[in-house]
């Protein structure tokens, strides 16, 4: 019998043991968060989907949808809303807190109704709906906002479960009372322009199709063309500026918003999603303040109902309406100078003239070496160095050239014949290096570029690209830049003599009365003395006279040309406007160091010279170099050497003739 008691005893204590440690404490916890809680709603609010809004002093309620991570004012239009309004709204409704609350038990006790505290029929309903219960699925939350309290600015609220009353704070109701106009995100196109693949426009003719192409843009259609990356990429940026101003209630979308056949469409594509914009009739009147370079439009988004007006710059409408010309690339000629390992440029009545690089493409630099190729009909090829400065000047010219006017962008056989392009002036080819600079296939020639250049009816220069039918007005100065002569692009370094040479004399000569003017040699070492120097030579000299010596001297040891005059050598050149003999001679004894224990080779050369024609301009030539002008260290050194006084001796020179 004890036993039996001592075991019913055991359990009773077990079961007591039990309750008290597992059920009584979440007993105690539930029942001490209800009392104790100030919060309104509960882990329900944590994750709201949809959100509706009702007034008794509206008769169309307000109601956001979540929408992937956007939202959606599905009323009274459909049309995204503003992130941070809903936010706002999200975060008052999370952390509502009430100053009391009671159970609506205890006023029935008391013989109220909800009635009496507004809530039988409330000012505003909350009603939203909650993804947090995954087992049940989406649920939905209704919560009633009542009369105001007597004392203070409070609210009655009863709670979703309809059991209990809270007061709180009447800032509820201003966050909940926001019109439409504020809720609504305004904002038209979202596509960032780091985003966009594609800008489109469909206004009255052909439609315009932009695509971006890597870091570049180009037409698709109506034409096939580069487009301008930067004046692109700020049309589009512009375009995420446009914010809906007003929208019109759905009976007042009739035919004057001439939205059925819309003015102008924009459409810009970006991943995997895309946003049109239809734009309709001028509002008219304008209204009041609106600005005189903007216009105000009626217009709706392609994929959505509502119906609004849109302020749109007038530059803004311009760039696009006249995309196929604004938004176009305007250098046309479309290479990479470093890619050209070949140029060949042809004008009427004149030899082919070739130039070529010598470095391989991947070797390729701005100061490459080049030649000269020229065709002479019973010759075969003569080549000759090419000036690599020359040669990128002329890149960099074909690269820089743009079009002035687009002038057809379809000609006809005759519009390109009044054009000048029966018989271009010019015909450029380019020869460009493989991509990756790879050799082609065999018996696959390299890709080229071959640039026209015509010389219209007009009298104006027109350019375009072989193959394509664009036709551009471009600078006529494009013509004396790419001259068909092969001295332009020879290599202005004439003579550099070597390490082992030595000027040792310098006597410069005036042709008309056989003056020598000036005259120094360093004078041959005697046997174990030192080489005679030049500074020791010219001490005598004046300073003046001294400088200009040095910088003579420098001159004929890396001779260079300004730029050539003739290939030939004449007994007389244009100077001044007329046709004149040469009037100086310069003779530079040159000595050349042999081999050891050997004497050293000694040559002189000769070089004539015109008077200065101008501050900047002198020339020069010899058999050797033909005319050409020199640089302004020599012309100086010159000026200087042939006004000061000279000495008395004189010497008699010979007069240069033609070379045969």
């Amino acid at each position: 019998m004890r036993t039996k008691i001592t075991l019913v005893l055991l359990f009773l204590n077990v079961a007591v043991f039990a309750f008290i440690f597992y059920i009584e404490p979440h007993l105690i916890t539930e029942e001490s968060l209800r009392q104790t809680s100030s919060h309104v709603l509960g882990p329900e609010a944590a994750n709201i989907i949809a959100l509706e809004i009702s007034s008794r002093a509206s008769p169309q309620p307000l109601r956001i949808e979540k929408n992937g991570d956007a939202w959606l004012l599905s009323q009274p239009a459909g049309w995204p809303a503003n992130l941070n309004a809903v936010s706002r709204i999200l975060t008052e409704l999370q952390t509502l807190e009430h100053d009391t609350s009671f159970l609506v038990a205890d006023i029935v006790k008391n013989g109220q109704t909800l009635a009496d505290y507004g809530l039988d029929q409330p000012q505003l309903t909350v009603t939203f709906t909650s993804g947090t219960d995954s087992a049940q699925g989406a649920q939905t939350y209704t919560l009633r906002i009542g009369a105001e309290t007597r004392i203070g600015n409070r609210l009655y609220v009863l709670s979703p479960d309809g059991t209990r009353i809270h007061v709180v704070d009447r800032s509820l109701v201003d966050s909940l009372t926001i019109p439409p106009d504020q809720i609504r995100d305004n904002a038209l196109f979202t596509i960032p322009v780091f985003e966009a693949r594609a800008l489109r426009l469909q206004i009255a003719g052909p439609p315009v199709a932009i695509q971006r192409d890597g870091d570049r843009w180009s037409f698709e259609s109506p034409i096939l063309a580069r487009a301008d990356k930067s004046a692109t990429e700020l049309a589009l940026k512009d375009l995420t500026t446009l914010v809906a101003q007003s929208f019109l209630d759905a009976r007042e979308s009739d035919d004057r918003t001439g939205l059925t056949a819309p003015a102008l469409r924009i459409t810009v594509d970006g991943n995997n999603r895309r946003e049109t914009l239809l734009l309709g009739n001028p509002v008219t009147p304008a209204p009041a303040g609106s600005a005189a370079t903007e216009t105000l439009f009626y217009a709706k988004m392609d994929d959505k109902p509502a119906v609004f007006t849109v302020s749109f710059p007038n530059y803004v409408f311009q760039n696009l309406k006249n995309a196929q010309e604004v938004l176009r690339e305007k250098h046309f000629v479309d290479f990479d100078p470093h890619d050209v390992t070949a140029i060949t440029l042809h004008a009427p009545n004149a030899p082919e003239l070739t130039l070529q690089r010598l470095e391989a493409p991947a070797a390729a630099s701005d100061n490459s070496r080049w030649q000269i190729v020229q065709h002479s009909p019973g010759a075969g090829p003569q080549t000759q160095p090419a000036d690599p400065a020359v040669i990128q000047r002329l890149l960099e010219n074909l690269s820089l050239l743009s079009a002035q006017k687009y002038v057809n962008d379809a000609p006809s056989g005759r519009d390109l014949e009044s054009l000048g392009f029966n018989r271009p002036e010019r015909e450029i080819t380019l020869v460009l290096a493989p991509s990756g600079a790879q050799p082609t296939a065999f018996n696959t020639p390299p890709p080229s570029l071959t640039l026209q250049l015509g010389l219209g009816s007009d009298a104006s220069v027109y350019a375009k690209i072989s193959g394509l039918d664009a036709v551009y007005a471009v600078d006529p100065s494009i013509l004396a830049a790419t001259p068909v002569v092969p001295r332009a692009y020879r290599d202005r370094l004439l003579r550099d003599l070597p390490a082992g040479a030595k000027i040792t004399g310098l006597k410069l000569t005036r042709l008309a009365d056989k003056t020598i003017l000036f005259e120094k040699s360093l004078a041959p070492p005697a046997d174990n003395a030192k080489p005679a120097t030049w500074d020791a030579t010219l001490a005598s000299e004046p300073a003046d006279r001294r400088a200009a010596f040095e910088a003579l001297k420098d001159s004929m040891q890396t001779l260079r040309a300004k730029d050539f005059v003739l290939d030939e050598f004449p007994s007389t050149v244009p100077a001044g406007g007329e046709n004149r003999p040469w009037s100086y001679q310069l003779d530079t004894t040159i000595s050349l160091a042999a081999a050891s224990g050997a004497p050293a080779t000694t040559t002189t050369t000769q070089l004539f010279f015109t008077e200065r024609i101008s501050g900047g301009t002198q020339l020069a030539g010899s058999p050797e170099f033909g005319v050409f002008e020199a640089e302004q260290p020599l012309l100086d050194a010159l000026f200087t050497l042939t006004t000061a006084p000279p000495p008395a001796t004189a010497a008699t020179v010979e007069t240069p003739t033609a070379k045969p």
